[in-house]
C-alpha cells in the first residue's frame, strides 16, 4: 500500500460570489504530491501547474500567498483534465497493493472531486478513505485536538525548511516529512471517510469500526426531523460488544447540525453518540448523517449532562425574554 501525500492550490472568483461559477467555486491551479511506500520512504514526486478556465485573474488573498503569478500559470500551466489524468495515473504507478490519499486537512480531496465533476471525469472510488494528517498531528500534539497550519507544525517539529511554503509540491513534501518524523505512531486505522460523495440509498450506507470509533454514514433524508425518526440514527450500540445500549441522556441539539446522546452498556459502560447532519445536494433540499459512537468515562459523561442542562437553561431564558417582549393585544376599546 502506497501513501499519496498530495496538496492543491486553488483560486476563486476575484469578484466574490457575484462572479462565482455555481458548479466550481474553487478552481484548482496546482497539484503537488509525494509518494511514500508502506515504510514511509519517498519513492516519487508529482507536480503540475494548471491553466485556469474560469478565474484567470487571482483573488487578492490567493495572490498574496502564492509563489507565482497569472502570467507564469498561463505560460506553464496545462488543462486541468490533462493534469488530473496524469496525476491519477501516477498514483497508480508502483501501487500493486493499492494506494490511499493523505493531505493536510480534509478540503483538498473534496475540491479535487468537485473539479473532476466539472469536467465530467471518472469518479474516484466510493467509499473513499483518506488520512487527514493535520488532524492526526493535532491529536498527538494539541491538548484540545485543535488543528494548526502546516508551517507551524513543521516549525514545532524542527524540520529543515529548505523549500518555500504555499507551493503544492512543497506543502505535500512537508506533510510527508511530518509523517516520517512526527512520531505520529501507527496510523493504519486513523483514516477518515471523505463525504463529498454520500450514501443515497440504504445499500450505500457505511458501517465501520476504526480508531476506537464506530462510524456510520446514512442518507438521504428530506429533513433532520425525518432522520431522527430512523432508529439507525438514534440507536446507540456498544463499540465493544455491539449490543444495543439503554438510554442515559436522550438526544439533544448542541447546534443546528449536531445532536448527541448517551447510552449505557451493562458490561462496557457509557457510549457517546454524535450525529452531524450535512447538506446532501447543491440545492440543500436533502441531507445525510454522519454518526460516531465512542466509549466515554465518568468525567466526559458529567460534561455531557452539564452541557445539556446549560443549553436547556439558555432556551428557557430565551423563551422568557421572548414572552416579555410579546406585544399587548389591542382590543379597539378606549377608556372614557
Amino acid at each position: 500500500m502506497n501513501y499519496i501525500v498530495f496538496d492543491l492550490e486553488w483560486n476563486q472568483s476575484p469578484n466574490g460570489r457575484a462572479g462565482e461559477h455555481p458548479r466550481m467555486p474553487f478552481e484548482i491551479i496546482e497539484i503537488g504530491a509525494v509518494r511514500l511506500d508502506e515504510k514511509l520512504n519517498m519513492t516519487g514526486e508529482f507536480h503540475k501547474l494548471i491553466k485556469p478556465k474560469l478565474y484567470p485573474k487571482f483573488h487578492k488573498y490567493i495572490k498574496a500567498i502564492l509563489n507565482y503569478d497569472e502570467k507564469e500559470l498561463k505560460e506553464k500551466g496545462v488543462p486541468f483534465k490533462e493534469a488530473c489524468t496524469e496525476f491519477i495515473q501516477w498514483c497508480e504507478e508502483e501501487s500493486e497493493d493499492g494506494y490511499i490519499f493523505c493531505s493536510w486537512g480534509p478540503s483538498d480531496l473534496s475540491y479535487l472531486q468537485n473539479n473532476m465533476d466539472f469536467y465530467y471525469m471518472q469518479k474516484l472510488p466510493y467509499p473513499l478513505k483518506f488520512y487527514d494528517i493535520q488532524q492526526i498531528y493535532a491529536e498527538k500534539y494539541s491538548k484540545d485536538k485543535s488543528v494548526c497550519k502546516l508551517e507551524k507544525a513543521v516549525t514545532r517539529l524542527k524540520l529543515k525548511q529548505d523549500r518555500p511554503f504555499h507551493l503544492a509540491i512543497n506543502d505535500a513534501y512537508y506533510t510527508a516529512r511530518i509523517m516520517q518524523e512526527g512520531k505520529l505512531g501507527q496510523i493504519a486505522d486513523k483514516y477518515v471517510y471523505d463525504t463529498y460523495r454520500y450514501p443515497r440509498k440504504r445499500s450505500e450506507s457505511i458501517h465501520d469500526f476504526h480508531n476506537g470509533i464506530f462510524e456510520e454514514i446514512y442518507g438521504e433524508y428530506k429533513s433532520k426531523h425525518e432522520a431522527l425518526k430512523d432508529s439507525r440514527i438514534t440507536d446507540i450500540r456498544c463499540v465493544k460488544c455491539g449490543k444495543l445500549t439503554t438510554s442515559q441522556v436522550k438526544t439533544f441539539h448542541v447546534n443546528n447540525n449536531t445532536v448527541i446522546s448517551v447510552g449505557s452498556c451493562p458490561k462496557h459502560g457509557r457510549m457517546l453518540s454524535t450525529v452531524k447532519f450535512k447538506s446532501a445536494s447543491e440545492s440543500k433540499d436533502t441531507l445525510f448523517a454522519v454518526k460516531k459512537i465512542v466509549a466515554i468515562n465518568k468525567n466526559k459523561y458529567t460534561d455531557v449532562v452539564k452541557r445539556k442542562d446549560q443549553l436547556a437553561q439558555k432556551k428557557r431564558e430565551r423563551d422568557s425574554r421572548n414572552l416579555t417582549k410579546k406585544p399587548i393585544r389591542r382590543t379597539g376599546f378606549v377608556d372614557e
